[in-house]
């Protein structure tokens, strides 16, 4: 892995915005966005992301080949939560390993983003089925989450009323962040190229910085929450680490098996290896209520997410270098 490139990521614009708003929390700055405005910034940008992965689907259609790939990453997101429960379940009881799993299991969206950033820089392009596996590779996990607890959670062990599978199935196939990523996709496979020229200003021009201020705020929520990091004990810590690494090196392998070019392996990688701080442990906390919260939202944003963006990105990469020689 070249040092370079390791210092260029963790150098880089995005990162360094992320590492000021923790560090604004950490030195208790009253450093702070209004409070629509990180709303705004994620709109914005799940619009730009599915309006733009669909103009370049729509430029380089829908072959066999990206119908294998959506295939194995929805296979994937099921695969991931269900060996992440069984290794948890050691350390955690059943309904935390669950919604941890599924957290696991699911994606980063942000982390998605820094990684289209990296290759931006580096020239290296990708296609625009990624975002369509990313916005399918969101509920599964969710799902296998509640499958998991409705197999191995004794039926009296709580006497809170669960929603009915119908109702979380629904919610977590069209939740607000997968309904308007794949909406997007849509609309701009639909429109193509050419109509979508004239919004380049719009969906390429201020991307880049929307993502600076989406990373500050990230930041200032990740610091908020690792004063608990030493509540939660070494064990999850290390868990929250080494389960990135384990995850990449299988979406490494398996991109390298199905014939991905480079780019589209580390964003595939970085799927696999990345944990959900939104929409998966929002599903969490509705579909098993015993769960605790605070701890899988923990993991996900404080140790997961900034191990990733800073030293997940530029090693991934350096395997698929070497590799795709």
């Amino acid at each position: 892995m070249d040092l370079g490139t390791i210092l260029a990521t963790i150098l880089s614009p995005a990162v360094l915005f992320f590492f000021l708003g923790f560090l604004a929390v950490l030195v208790k700055s009253d450093l702070e966005l209004p409070h629509p405005l990180p709303r705004l910034f994620s709109t914005y940008l799940l619009i730009a992301i599915g309006y733009t992965g669909g103009e370049k689907l729509a430029e380089a259609g829908i072959s066999a080949s990206i119908a294998l790939f959506i295939a194995v990453a929805i296979i994937i997101a099921l695969i991931i939560p269900l060996y992440t429960f069984f290794v948890l379940r050691r350390i955690l009881s059943i309904h935390d390993a669950a919604a941890m799993a599924a957290t696991y299991g699911s994606i980063s969206i942000v982390t998605f983003i820094v990684g289209t950033e990296f290759l931006a820089r580096l020239g290296t392009s990708f296609g625009g089925y990624m975002v369509a596996i990313m916005s399918l590779m969101e509920s599964p996990a969710i799902i296998m989450g509640i499958a998991l607890v409705r197999l191995f959670a004794p039926t009296s062990a709580s006497t809170v009323e669960r929603p009915g599978v119908r109702t979380i199935l629904r919610e977590s196939l069209f939740n607000g962040t997968v309904l308007l990523l794949l909406g997007s996709l849509v609309i701009g496979f639909i429109t193509g190229p050419t109509a979508g020229a004239g919004l380049q200003p719009f969906m390429s021009g201020i991307f880049k910085g929307m993502v600076l201020l989406f990373l500050l705020e990230v930041g200032m929520m990740a610091a908020r929450r690792v004063g608990m990091l030493a509540r939660v004990g070494a064990p999850l810590v290390i868990f929250g680490i080494v389960a990135p690494l384990i995850n990449g090196m299988l979406g490494i392998g398996l991109a390298w098996l199905m014939g991905m070019g480079a780019g589209d392996a580390l964003l595939f990688t970085l799927l696999c290896a990345s944990s959900s701080y939104i929409a998966a442990p929002a599903a969490m906390r509705q579909a098993i209520p015993e769960a605790n919260p605070g701890l899988f939202e923990l993991l996900s944003l404080s140790v997961t997410f900034p191990f990733n963006i800073s030293i997940g990105i530029p090693l991934y990469w350096g395997i698929i270098s070497a590799v795709w020689q």
